[in-house]
Parts: structure tokens; sequence; C-alpha cells
């Protein structure tokens, strides 16, 4: 079985993506690793290059930033990365620069390779998301964020990054998938306040147009992370190639307490998912077979 890992970043030293740690945290489940490396403004490519030359290999693109509508640029990034993927791979493993995988998961992984490698009429495999937010300390419980996305695709023609590269769809139908036991830690809404603040304006640009960046994106030095509620201590632990990063923290978050509340139609509907695991009006960019 051979498996691809690929990804795409631009500016992440920057904007402060762990695209290193991401990469190193599928890296012993993948023969070889595809980044397509944006044109920074920073040390992206210097870092990408430094984690295993032997596995990693690095194409060179250039961004579009005239794609402003809907994050489309982000798929095309992600398609120049899948289509540098060796052509012999079983599996594409896609991770984005501010997801890691946690150890503990990678063997759970490897047999869900294994196991459906022969069988055609799985397209991908699913994983579950856990989704950090304002520091590493706590998780968003909203049903804003969603709780699974495909990550590990068939390698086969007509399969594309989707809409945002969100997702994959073939021929813009979806993709037949296998729900992993497996979760993935998304890291995109912790950094400190002010390196969020800064991606803020430059992440929109990505979906709109300059006068909604200049009317919806507060000017200020610092990004507040108590707009949403629904927050919940994290019990868990970190993966292991975060530890570093986590322990370099420079900044405290506490939620307040008089916005850290879901509203009432949500807490009901949050109830039922507890109850039978049913989340009511889900979004599924997969079909589970």
């Amino acid at each position: 079985m051979k498996v691809s890992g690929f990804t795409f970043v631009r500016n992440a030293v920057k904007f402060d993506y762990p695209v290193a740690e991401a990469i190193r945290s599928i890296l012993p489940v993948c023969d070889e690793f595809v980044v397509a490396a944006g044109n920074s403004d920073d040390a992206t490519r210097e870092l990408i290059a430094a984690i295993d030359p032997a596995k990693v290999r690095i194409i060179d693109t250039v961004w579009d930033d005239t794609l402003r509508e809907g994050g489309s640029v982000l798929a095309v990034e992600t398609n120049k990365a899948l289509d540098a993927v060796s052509g012999n791979s079983d599996w594409a493993f896609y991770i984005q620069a501010d997801e890691v995988v946690p150890e503990q998961y990678l063997p759970a992984i490897q047999a869900g390779m294994e196991q459906w490698k022969d069988n055609p009429r799985v397209e991908g495999l699913l994983f579950n998301y856990l989704h950090f937010f304002g520091s590493y300390d706590f998780v968003a419980t909203s049903r804003d964020w969603y709780r699974r996305e495909v990550r590990i695709i068939r390698k086969q023609p007509g399969t594309r990054s989707y809409r945002d590269a969100q997702g994959f769809r073939n021929e813009g139908r979806k993709l037949n998938v296998k729900l992993l036991e497996a979760w993935m830690y998304h890291y995109g809404w912790v950094k400190s306040p002010g390196s969020q603040q800064a991606k803020q304006k430059s992440f929109h640009k990505h979906w709109h147009d300059d006068p909604w960046v200049q009317n919806n994106v507060p000017v200020a030095s610092e990004f507040d992370y108590n707009i949403i509620g629904g927050l919940k201590k994290f019990a868990g632990n970190h993966p292991e190639v975060m530890k570093k990063r986590i322990e370099l923290k420079n900044w405290d978050f506490h939620p307040n307490p008089w916005k850290n509340k879901l509203p009432a139609a949500q807490k009901a509907l949050q109830t039922i998912e507890s109850l039978v695991g049913w989340r009511i009006g889900e979004y599924k960019n997969y079909r589970i077979i």
C-alpha cells in the first residue's frame, strides 16, 4: 500500500500556522508528502524544507489573488498538491496547515486504509473533529462547527477539492466514505490575539472584496475571542508534535461567562444530539456507506 500526504500553505510563519506540526503528525503513515508552497512573504518554504527532505517534496506555486469568492483559491491550491501526488498511490492523505492528528489514532488510520484499500466502492475515509478556540485549553461545542470531514481519499480521476477546500467531490458527486475511529484536532482559531487579528484581514480576502473586508473586519490590534459561546475546558492531551508550540504560548484566554452561553434553541438541539447522536440539519459533504 502506498500513501501520499498532501497540503498547501502560504505565509505560515507570518500568520502562525502549525503546518510543520501538521505534516509531522501524519508523516509516519505516509510514503511521501507533497506540499504546494505558495508565494510567501516569510520563511515558510524554508520551514517546510527542513522537515524531512527524504519524504517531503515541495512544489512552488503562485496564488491567484483575484479569486475572491467563496474561498475558491484554497481549493485551487489543494488541487495543485493533489495533482503532484504519485500516480501509483492507493490513498492521498490531506491535512490542512492548522490541523494535527494525535499520534494515538495513527494505528486506526493505518488499519482503515489497509482494510478498505481493495474496495473501490470506498472512495474516502472520514475523521471526527475537535475544534480548539481561543487557547489550547478550550474547545468549541456549538453546532456551527463541523464535526466530521473527509481527509483521506482514493487516488482516482475526477476527485477534486470542493468549494473552499473543506472536503472533496468526484465530478460534483459526494464521495462514498467510511468513518474512522480517529480524530483531527483543528487549531486554526488558536493564536495570540494579535496574530489572529492579522490573519482575519488576509483570510477574508479569499472570500470577499475590499469594501466587505473594510466594513466587516474590525480595526483592532487584537482579536476578541469572546465573540462566540459554547466553549468547554479541554480535558485531554495534545499531540506530542504540538507540545513545544504549546509551551511557547504567550497569552491567556478565559471565556467571559456571560458571553459563553448558547441560545436556548441551540441548547435544545445539542441536548438531542448528545442523547441520540443525531445532529439535526447537519451539512454533510460526503456519504457514509
